[in-house]
């Protein structure tokens, strides 16, 4: 899953692609270097962000999806909580819903998704609001705390008529769980923990600071959350990510 981020506040590409014709042309390179999905987001959500209007979000993200989505071989993904949003990206074509609330920032998500059907993308998060902070948060025992919060987005997320099969786990990495880089590292050597609830599992690595915002340190964290059953790859380094775990693969089989 390649990340485009058409904001321009986002923490490591911010205003890179805020242009249309940049966004299509980063998308036209992420397909070429291997992505099968491509994740869009028109709000950021890092610690300082702005917030931003469904009105101001739509005008972002809405004409990238309706130029990329158009003949296109890939999958699109919404990176949004808002309903409005992820309703029109929908209408649109997208099969990926990402919704770093898991439901909390938007009462009416859970409506939309098991009426559509589309991919849901429940992510966890330490913070009730969708923009994370820098906080140091300690643990008992994180993996407990975010198999607990995945018990309870799920039974609500079936309660309201969501089919077990469109969900998809995101155990939140970097600030989203704490600033302490222990804990990001222990989820990702330890992403078993979360088999038991019979959904693929994504992880977002990308250049967060428990990697040291590095290349290298992005492409360690991948190679052990793949090593530790994550399904998808969210990234902002396709080509590299694509070229490490392919020749990964080919090793192992």
């Amino acid at each position: 899953m390649g990340i485009l981020n058409v904001t321009p506040d986002s923490f490591y590409d911010g205003g890179k692609y805020d242009e249309l014709e940049n966004a299509l042309k980063r998308i036209e390179e992420m397909i070429e270097q291997g992505a099968d999905i491509v994740d869009i987001g028109g709000e950021s959500t890092g610690p300082g962000s702005a917030e931003v209007s469904v009105e101001e979000e739509m005008g972002r993200v809405i004409p990238t999806i309706e130029k990329a989505i158009s003949g296109k071989r890939l999958a699109i993904s919404i990176d949004t909580y808002k309903f409005e949003v992820a309703r029109e990206a929908i209408k649109l074509g997208a099969q990926f819903i990402n919704d770093i609330t898991a439901g909390r920032g938007d009462e009416k998500m859970f409506g939309l998704i098991a009426k559509t059907g589309c991919k849901y993308i429940l992510m966890h998060s330490k913070d009730n609001s969708p923009r994370t902070t820098i906080q140091q948060l300690q643990y008992e025992d994180v993996l407990e705390t975010i198999h607990e919060f995945f018990e309870d987005r799920i039974r609500e997320a079936l309660n309201a008529g969501i089919k077990k099969e469109q969900l998809i786990l995101d155990p939140g990495l970097g600030h989203f769980v704490s600033s302490d880089p222990k804990y990001s590292w222990k989820i990702l050597n330890n992403l078993e923990f979360l088999h038991d609830f019979g959904c693929p599992i994504l992880v977002s690595p990308s250049r967060k600071s428990f990697t040291g915002k590095t290349l290298e340190g992005t492409l360690e964290a991948t190679k052990i959350a793949v090593e530790h059953g994550a399904s998808i790859v969210r990234t902002h380094d396709i080509l590299e990510t694509f070229s490490i775990l392919q020749n990964d693969l080919s090793v192992s089989s």
